[in-house]
């Protein structure tokens, strides 16, 4: 399967920001399927933690 050429035009990140970037982008890495995943529980919640809150003496 032939890779397409991509110009900096074709991404829009790359595109806000063309005097960063070369004109030649194609050592930019393929792209790849992501094999790893979190499986979550039904109803579970975020664990409640109470918000640390430093006193004025220890600024």
């Amino acid at each position: 399967v032939p890779e397409s050429v991509l110009s900096p035009n074709d991404i829009p990140v790359v595109n806000e920001f063309l005097d960063v970037f070369p004109e030649d982008i194609t050592s930019l890495p393929p792209e790849r399927e992501i094999e790893f995943s979190i499986d979550l529980m039904p109803e579970a919640q975020p664990i409640s933690v109470a918000p640390y809150r430093m006193s004025s003496v220890e600024l």
